[in-house]
This record gives C-alpha cells, structure tokens and sequence, in this order.
C-alpha cells in the first residue's frame, strides 16, 4: 500500500465528488478514508487513498487531479503519505 492525501477546495457546487471519485477509479486509485464539509457555501474534502495499484506516475495523478479541479471550479492537490508524515516530524 502507497497512502496519499488528496484535498479539494472550492465553491460548492454538484458533482465535485462524483468528478473526483470518478477520476480516481478509472485511475485504478482506492479511497480508504474520506472526510468532506460545507462552510459558508466552500467545499472542503480531504481523502486518504491507495496509489500502489495506478499505471500512472504520480506527477501525472497530480496533473490530471489538478486539471479536473479546475473544470470544476476547486484546487486538487495530492502529496504522498510519506511527505505528508515528514513535514510534521519536523
């Protein structure tokens, strides 16, 4: 297992998470953990997922992510587990 954090921030509007969701399965990329609000009509979610079993390279997720969010109006971001876990030893 290779864990990553996504997050996605933006104006709330229907379909983000299908989008998300869709672009993450068709990438072959598991959701193990996934958290999601609505404050003042902002969409926050953050979501842990497994990129052991994608064909992609991560800097081309991180891409593609990047794109899908600017379709729909957020910014998709995603670092590996690993950073994630070193930026707080710190």
């Amino acid at each position: 297992m290779k864990k990553a954090i996504i997050t996605v921030v933006g104006r709330d509007c229907v379909g983000i998470i299908a989008k998300v969701c869709t672009y993450l399965a068709d990438s072959n990329i598991n959701i193990l953990d996934i958290s999601q609000t609505i404050v003042g009509g902002y969409f926050n979610m953050m979501m842990v997922v497994d990129v052991a079993e994608t064909a992609k390279s991560f800097d081309t997720v991180s891409g593609e992510l990047a794109e899908v969010g600017t379709k729909i109006g957020c910014v998709i971001r995603i670092q590996l587990e690993d950073i994630f876990d070193m930026m707080h030893r710190i």
